[in-house]
């Protein structure tokens, strides 16, 4: 059973010799004497934004949707859906408060609210308790959650806050609050649950006399990290990611910043037209700056260049950047932080290019926006380092039309409307220093191919995505040889491959992680989307999920300082031979290794070899090594991602079915053999002065 061979290959058999390989060796010659530019620390960063609830219910330790009230509390036959968002889409839909002691128990009061439009106003009755709810809530058994109430009212009413997780008269905690007045109050409470729930419920209700209005409400775990999850950050942190670009996305073409500023209960709610999707606007731009600190990254901010303008980016910058002294800066400084940010990466706009983006515009237009902003963001701060929106052709054609793109396909597009990265680079000169692009790939089945073709063109086809933008980077720096000179990189800061996450989807990540590697002459920055899809998340728990395995993997085994050198071979990669669907460009990813994927590279300090193998296949493959320029001078250590089939996923509650085993290696000969379905890194003691 070519699994049971696996388990024994990841407990120490690794040289050939095995009557179990059964595949012809594959050749691969690595030259220690043509390296490439060392990795940065930020190949491995992650994009976050706020698609409706995705960072609430993930990384944003916040409980409660619509804490502001920005919908009304009316029954469930009351409720109005969203609209459609720019790509036709529903909207996102919130728990919802709801009135608790009949339909007509909760009114909108426009009078005098706490934030926004209104707030709810609970007549009371001396018998019925009267008020609001919000149901869904997640809980863990033996946990605290603490959270408040902002209360106005009539001194003749008895409020209280009631959790229930459960439907026996004991499933429930209740705080009674200190009797409101005619100012806004905030009124603290606490629960411990004594056992786990999926829907939970919050009431605030009341008795008496007169009436109680609500002005915001929040409920958190105890052990958030100044409003952060402690559980997904921590893991998040785990990834060693370099940097996060943030806070968006489509998201942040309609976003105004200033409206995120001061006390998060006073920030009025926003209407993300983008996701078409209500936003608390509880997350600013000081939460996220804490966010990147929480998690031992730089942040990457882009600034809105939909509907936002030039001043507006240049004042970010202040806020950000600036020294107290300065307007925006002692602004800063009176929301509680002094010391400035210190941002360094700057990127203006997201995707303008987009037919669903918000301000979409053409190329000639954005090009004077660009520069605008860019001298407006420059002379707040001269040391940022500023990063175009640029858009390849081969990701740019019409609305209605789909396309395979090939280098010949899109030859003619260069230097048109469907050439973004062009129009920078020859209208922008001198106003950016890197680069952005985005692609996103779709899994598919191809149902004519066998198990060992399907798997291998499923797992190579999102990497295709980074060769063909290195091969257009190419036609770029032969079309304008400035490029070179200036250092002019490339932020691949959005991309993902949409759909399973298990072993399958995994080895697909390893690859596009490996071929990203291959360029770091120019290709420094990358940020996959979105750092919380590194996790399986539940409302009270989080794992590290098969993604997150692959990038923290390649993290620490080629991590910044990590010198890339050459793999040669003479077994290239094919074309697919199952080719399906659309927007899958007609190159080649990969080493000329096939059906292996190899990379090497030289440890930070030079004093060792690793390389790292992808194995898209059923099977064991022996692989024949020629080092050149290297001498490795002893035994080694080798470690192997993988599971015990393709379905293999890790999942909260549940033993990890993707894992990294370690152990010995011994010091290479001529052959190594590397585990089907895996990952593999093997790392070396090499000579000093090995060239």
């Amino acid at each position: 059973m070519r699994y049971g061979w696996m388990l024994a290959t990841c407990l120490g058999w690794t040289m050939a010799g095995s009557a179990l390989a059964a595949s012809e060796p594959v050749k691969v010659t690595i030259d220690g004497a043509q390296r490439a530019a060392p990795i940065t620390r930020y190949e491995y960063g992650m994009f976050v934004e706020p698609i409706g609830g995705l960072v609430a219910r993930t990384l944003w330790a916040e409980m409660l949707d619509d804490r502001k009230f920005y919908y009304p509390v009316v029954p469930p036959a009351l409720d109005t859906p969203p609209p459609l968002n720019a790509e036709g889409r529903p909207g996102v839909s919130y728990r919802k408060w709801r009135p608790v002691g009949g339909d007509d128990a909760v009114a909108m009061d426009a009078k005098n609210p706490y934030v926004g439009a209104r707030s709810p106003r609970v007549a009371l009755d001396r018998t019925v308790r009267r008020g609001l709810a919000q149901s869904g809530l997640g809980l863990a058994r033996g946990k605290r959650y603490d959270g408040y109430v902002l209360l106005s009212g009539d001194a003749g009413a008895q409020v209280a806050v009631t959790l229930i997780w459960g439907p026996a008269p004991g499933d429930r905690q209740t705080v009674a609050l200190p009797s409101p007045d005619g100012d806004w109050k905030r009124a603290p409470f606490s629960f411990v649950p004594t056992a786990d729930a999926a829907d939970a419920r919050l009431e605030i209700t009341g008795l008496g006399s007169g009436a109680f209005r609500v002005g915001a409400v929040s409920l958190m775990p105890s052990d958030n990290i100044r409003g952060w999850r402690a559980d997904t950050t921590t893991i998040a942190r785990s990834l060693n990611s370099g940097m996060w670009r943030l806070p968006g996305g489509n998201f942040l073409s309609n976003w105004d910043w200033h409206g995120a500023l001061g006390p998060r209960d006073k920030r009025e709610p926003m209407f993300d037209h983008a996701w078409s999707a209500m936003q608390p606007n509880d997350i600013g731009m000081d939460e996220w700056m804490d966010l990147t600190r929480i998690l031992g990254v730089e942040p990457y901010v882009t600034v809105d260049a939909g509907l936002g303008d030039a001043n507006s980016a240049a004042e970010e910058v202040e806020y950000l950047n600036g020294p107290a002294t300065s307007v925006w800066g002692a602004r800063r400084a009176a929301n509680g932080h002094p010391e400035p940010y210190g941002v360094k990466f700057w990127n203006i706009g997201n995707e303008p290019y987009g037919w669903w983006q918000i301000g979409k515009t053409s190329l000639d237009y954005f090009m004077i926006k660009h520069n605008a902003f860019a001298k407006a963001m420059r002379t707040v701060d001269p040391t940022i380092t500023l990063i175009g929106s640029g858009a390849m052709p081969d990701q740019l054609h019409p609305r209605d039309v789909q396309e395979n793109a090939s280098l010949d396909s899109i030859a003619p597009k260069f230097g048109t409307e469907q050439d973004w990265t062009g129009g920078l680079l020859a209208k922008a000169w001198g106003n950016f220093d890197g680069i952005s692009e985005h692609w996103y790939d779709r899994p598919e089945k191809r149902p004519d191919a066998p198990a060992d073709a399907e798997l291998m063109e499923y797992a190579r086809a999102p990497s295709n995505q980074v060769r063909m933008k290195a091969e257009e980077w190419k036609i770029y720096e032969r079309r304008f040889p400035a490029m070179k000179d200036k250092k002019t990189f490339l932020s691949i800061d959005e991309y993902a491959y949409f759909g399973e996450v298990n072993l399958k989807s995994a080895l697909a990540y390893a690859l596009v992680l490996q071929e990203m590697l291959r360029h770091t002459d120019f290709l420094t920055m990358s940020a996959f989307t979105t750092g919380a899809s590194t996790m399986d998340i539940t409302p009270t728990d989080a794992t590290l999920n098969s993604t997150g395995a692959v990038f923290k993997f390649y993290g620490e085994h080629f991590g910044a300082g990590v010198t890339p050198v050459a793999v040669l071979g003479d077994s290239a990669q094919p074309e697919p031979r199952y080719p399906v669907g659309f927007a899958h460009p007609k190159v080649r990813a990969g080493s000329p290794t096939y059906p292996l994927d190899v990379i090497a590279g030289l440890g930070p300090d030079g004093k060792t070899l690793r390389i790292g193998v992808v194995n898209a296949t059923f099977d064991p493959q022996p692989l024949d090594l020629d080092l050149k320029s290297l001498a490795v001078r002893g035994a080694g250590r080798r470690w192997v991602l993988t599971g015990a089939s393709l379905e293999a996923a890790n999942k909260v509650g549940a033993p990890a079915g993707v894992t990294v085993t370690a152990g010995p290696v011994s010091r290479p000969g001529s052959r190594l053999v590397v585990p089907p379905i895996s990952a593999t890194v093997f790392e070396f003691p090499i000579s000093a002065g090995s060239r």
